[in-house]
């Protein structure tokens, strides 16, 4: 939305300056995006008196003139016709920028005669084209600001444009009264009576307007009048002037008086040249197919349902959008026919959108107008049109009628304090509101029909509080709930979330994130896809079901980046999985996948393929930093997308899994196009169970003094005894004394014969209380070999 300074102390009596009125429209609301002033290119300029021009020695069209400046007298060489003694000019001294040649003129030598300055043309300060002559003012006095005398006698050249960004819940800042209505709110001017008038009609219409059955919900409100013996030409100066600043072009006095009162009072009205309506006209809804020449000069065609206005030989109009070529006003048009019509916004804007026209009156009918002003509006617009093309009007004639927009609302003037935290003396909100316009009864608010943005009380605080200024608003720390160190924002469970993140990306995982949506053979894979955990309406066929883990995203992932040479990966992510669909079916995984190698190809040969015992020490290792237990079980019995040997479930018990560790099942690696070898884990962080202490304090370190003992036993069981079942059974021959079994050897074959293995481990022993005998050592040995010969059938190899 573009106006001049001028145009708004037609409604606005104010003395403030720009740059005020700037800050204030930001302030309340109505953001300034930016200011043209002109003064501002022509500060420094000054006038001069020529005392004398003779002429130069060496050229017949140049002059050497003495001129009488606020500083003295100084010298210019000038080439204007008109450069002479005793006429007024405006000089631009040495150092100055000179906007219409881009140049900063200095002291220079013009035909060996020193010049100190320049006499400038209107050209040359870019307020015109002129250029034949040095300016020449009729009066002016020696030294004053070349922009102040033109904002006493010329002020349209130096007229500030204001633009600034309207939002879609403020259609009353569209017109020109409504943002002087805001600004007088605000204190910066007094608000200056609206303009009226009352044109009697002297003969009746010979156009009438009906509006269809199909097009009542569309149209609420149809008016206009006939002006016969009009003169249309080029509108008055001060006219062309406005719009010309705010980036339109005068077209002829018809036209731009409607263009006029869509800026002025956001009241889009059209013009039709009545000698080229046939008959009457009628508002309707297009059937689809016809054509329409508009006034840009562009051939629509138009498709059902947008509203149009129509005489007997077709379309003449696109209803609140624009105009048709046709029936459009020219020179010749000698009777008009003034329409001023109130829209349903909502058609407005599907109509605009389906032809994908953009025009003011769109614009503004789709954001909505004042319903109350469209007679109104009619008899200011008729007013102007007699005044400056003459002629005679008609009756109006009306079909439909306005809704009827009244509301009131009560104030409660102490929400001020509780909705913005502003405290506002009761009667200065009153008062603000009856600036803005609102009918004030006690504390009922009646709402004025040109703000369609107000909706309830909440609203009138907001009013109030805009028009005070937010930038009032003392910064205020928020009340405690409750004294004291306040309670962690985050649960256990978010916490556990954001721990198992940054230590996944601390052993060197990048983190994914993955649609929550997967395909259905995707889905099949790892026991889901089936019609619970559908989606009723996909986005694609690859994101038909919700997904039942976390492992084929991560597995897509890699797919795609092995298919552009990425071999060696280490994937994350965190986030939930779905086992039905209904609210509450679903679950928090953690899931981590390895692909290829452990490292780039090595001289010394360190690199090698991941294996199980990767994803072992990485779970582990996420699994110790959320709070999982120390002592666990690790089972057998897991999913079928894992490896049938190669995994492990970290279980409390048989039921209590927290997470599972392996190699993914070839089968599953093939499906997915995954080149292997491919070792994930998934980790149940709700699973885990919640410290029963719930401080943040650790328990004392206790480290013994005592010498630790090692000793190693090797064992000969069957192939398919498990490691795990032989460390197990050790551990459990003495839990106080027996700190940790390891396994460190693995023989299979040879001597042992077949379907027989040898399995070494080391069990340290540290003593609590004394430090071991040798007999009490020994018969620890002894009881680590019975534990374990009982639980896994197998001999301590000799």
């Amino acid at each position: 939305m573009k106006f001049t300074l001028s145009w708004l102390k037609d409604h606005l009596d104010t003395t403030a300056s720009v740059d005020e009125i700037v800050e204030t429209l930001t302030d309340i609301g109505l953001e300034v995006e930016g200011v043209e002033d002109p003064a501002a290119k022509l500060k420094g300029f000054k006038l001069v008196k020529v005392l004398e021009a003779e002429q130069h020695p060496d050229a017949d069209k140049l002059r050497v003139c003495k001129v009488l400046t606020d500083e003295g007298e100084t010298q210019i060489v000038c080439g204007a016709p008109n450069a002479r003694a005793g006429i007024t000019a405006v000089l631009a001294k040495p150092g100055m920028y000179i906007p219409g040649l881009d140049i900063t003129i200095s002291v220079g030598k013009i035909r060996g005669i020193e010049s100190h300055g320049m006499m400038a043309s209107e050209r040359e300060l870019e307020l015109s084209d002129e250029h034949n002559g040095i300016i020449e003012l009729e009066n002016g006095e020696v030294g004053q600001e070349f922009a102040d005398w033109l904002a006493q006698n010329d002020p349209v050249k130096v007229d500030p444009v204001i633009e600034i960004a309207i939002t879609p819940n403020r259609p009353d800042a569209l017109g020109v009264r409504g943002i002087a209505r805001d600004l007088a709110a605000r204190g910066l001017g007094t608000l200056k009576p609206a303009r009226t008038a009352e044109v009697k009609g002297t003969f009746p219409c010979p156009v009438g307007v009906t509006i269809d059955a199909d097009a009542k919900d569309g149209c609420y409100l149809f008016a206009g009048r006939l002006v016969k013996g009009v003169k249309n030409g080029p509108s008055p100066q001060w006219l062309q002037d406005r719009l010309k600043a705010i980036g339109l072009r005068p077209i002829s006095a018809l036209v731009d008086i409607t263009n006029f009162f869509t800026y002025d009072r956001n009241r889009p009205l059209h013009v039709f040249d009545a000698g080229k309506v046939k008959g009457d006209l009628r508002i309707h809804l297009s059937q689809g197919g016809e054509e329409l020449l508009a006034l840009d000069e562009k051939t629509y065609t138009l498709p059902a349902g947008v509203l149009v206005i129509s005489d007997i030989g077709g379309v003449e109009s696109i209803g609140g959008i624009m105009g048709g070529e046709e029936t459009g006003c020219t020179e010749e048009t000698t009777d008009v026919f003034i329409e001023a019509a109130y829209w349903d916004h909502i058609q407005i804007a599907t109509g605009g959108r389906a032809l994908k026209v953009n025009s003011d009156a769109r614009y503004r009918n789709e954001r909505g107008i004042d319903p109350a002003f469209n007679m109104e509006g009619l008899e200011l617009a008729t007013a102007m049109v007699m005044e400056l093309c003459g002629g005679e009007a008609s009756e109006v004639v009306v079909a439909g009628a306005a809704p009827d927009v009244s509301r009131a609302y009560e104030l409660d003037t102490a929400r001020c304090a509780s909705l913005v935290g502003m405290d506002i003396p009761a009667v200065e909100q009153r008062a603000t509101l009856e600036r803005l316009g609102f009918v004030m009864e006690g504390d009922l608010a009646h709402v004025p029909s040109w703000r369609p943005d107000v909706q309830g009380g909440a609203d009138l605080v907001e009013e109030v509080a805009r028009i005070a200024s937010l930038t009032k608003l003392e910064p205020k720390p928020m009340a405690r709930t409750q004294p004291g160190v306040p309670k962690p924002i985050l649960t256990p469970i978010q916490k556990r979330e954001q721990i198992a993140r940054r230590t996944a990306a601390a052993l060197g995982y990048n983190e994914c994130v993955t649609y929550s949506f997967i395909d259905k053979a995707s889905a099949e894979l790892f026991g889901g896809g089936d019609d619970a955990t559908m989606l009723a309406n996909p986005i694609s066929s690859d994101m038909s079901h919700m997904r039942p883990a976390l492992l084929p995203g991560l597995l897509q992932a890699a797919a795609r980046n092995q298919a552009r040479g990425m071999g060696d990966l280490a994937l994350f992510e965190v986030g939930a999985a779905w086992h039905g669909g209904e609210p509450g079916e679903q679950h928090l995984l953690v899931s981590g996948l390895l692909v290829g190698r452990t490292g780039s190809k090595d001289v010394h040969g360190a690199s090698r393929a991941v294996d199980v015992y990767d994803a072992k020490a990485d779970v582990e290792a996420i699994l110790s930093a959320i709070g999982a237990p120390a002592k666990v079980q690790i089972l057998r019995g897991a999913r079928e997308w894992w490896h049938p040997g190669r995994h492990g479930r970290i279980c409390l018990g048989p039921k209590k899994m927290l997470a599972v560790f392996g190699e993914v099942h070839p089968k599953v690696l093939r499906e997915m196009n995954v080149k292997g070898p491919a070792v994930a884990f998934t980790i149940w962080p709700e699973e885990i169970p919640l410290p029963k202490n719930a401080s943040a304090a650790k328990g004392a370190l206790e480290i013994s003094d005592l010498q630790a003992v090692e000793r190693d036993f090797a064992f000969v069981v069957d192939t398919e005894v498990a490691a795990l079942d032989l460390v197990n059974a050790a551990a459990g021959a003495d839990k106080a004394l027996i700190a940790d079994v390891r396994v460190f050897d693995e023989f299979v074959g040879g001597s042992l014969g077949e379907g027989k293995k040898s399995l070494a481990v080391t069990v340290r022993i540290e003593p609590k209380e004394a430090t071991l005998k040798e007999a009490e050592i020994e018969a620890l040995s002894k009881k680590i070999v019975e534990k374990v010969e009982k639980a896994t059938g197998g001999t301590l190899r000799g």
